[in-house]
C-alpha cells in the first residue's frame, strides 16, 4: 500500500504541463510558450488601456473613501464622547441640585418644627398664665365673698347684741369704732 502511494504521487508530479509539453521552448508546438505569449499579450492590453493606472485610481478613492470615512467616525466618537461628558456632567449637576433641595426642605421642615414648638410653648404659657388669673381672681372674689358674709353675719350678730343689751348712746360709738376700723382697713 505504501508502494502504490508512492507511485500515485509520482504520477501525479509527472502529469503536470510542463513535462506535458515537448521540443524546444520557442516553438509554437509548445504549449507553455503559446500561454506565456497570452498572458503577455493579456498584460500588454492591460497596460496599453491604462488599467492598472485605473485599478490604482480606483484603489486609491477606494482608501480615501475608507479614510475618510475612518475620519467621519472619529469625529462622531469625539462628538458622541462630548455629548456623554456633558450629559453625565448635566446628570452630576441636577444630582447636586436635587441634594440640595432636599437639605433645604429638611432645614426648612426643621425650623418649622422648631417654630411649631415654640408658638406651642408660647401658648401654653398664654393659657397658663390665664387660668392662674383666673384661680386669683376667683380666689380673690371668693375672699370677698366671705369677707363680705363674715361682715354681714358680724353685723347681724352686733346688732342682735346691740340691740339687747345697748343704749344708744353706746350703739352709736360701736358703730363710729366700727366705721374707722372699716375705713382703716380698705385704705
Amino acid at each position: 500500500m505504501r508502494n502504490t502511494a508512492i507511485l500515485s504521487a509520482a504520477g501525479v508530479a509527472a502529469a503536470t504541463p510542463a513535462l506535458a509539453a515537448s521540443g524546444p521552448f520557442f516553438s509554437l508546438g509548445n504549449t507553455d510558450f503559446i500561454v506565456l505569449l497570452g498572458f503577455l499579450l493579456f498584460v500588454g492590453v492591460l497596460i496599453y488601456f491604462k488599467v492598472p493606472g485605473l485599478l490604482m485610481g480606483m484603489l486609491d478613492k477606494r482608501a480615501a473613501g475608507i479614510r475618510s470615512e475612518l475620519d467621519e467616525a472619529r469625529a462622531l466618537r469625539e462628538e458622541a464622547q462630548a455629548l456623554l461628558a456633558s450629559y453625565e456632567r448635566q446628570q452630576k449637576e441636577a444630582q447636586a441640585q436635587a441634594d440640595r433641595i432636599v437639605a433645604q426642605a429638611k432645614d426648612e421642615a426643621n425650623a418649622s418644627a422648631e417654630q411649631a414648638k415654640q408658638d406651642i410653648k408660647r401658648s401654653v404659657e398664654r393659657r397658663k398664665q390665664a387660668a392662674e388669673e383666673q384661680l386669683a381672681s376667683a380666689e380673690a372674689k371668693a375672699i370677698r365673698q366671705v369677707r363680705d358674709q363674715a361682715i354681714a353675719v358680724a353685723i347681724e350678730a352686733a346688732r342682735d347684741v346691740v340691740a339687747k343689751k345697748m343704749t344708744a348712746a353706746q350703739g352709736n360709738a360701736l358703730i363710729d369704732d366700727a366705721i374707722e376700723e372699716v375705713d382703716k382697713k380698705l385704705h
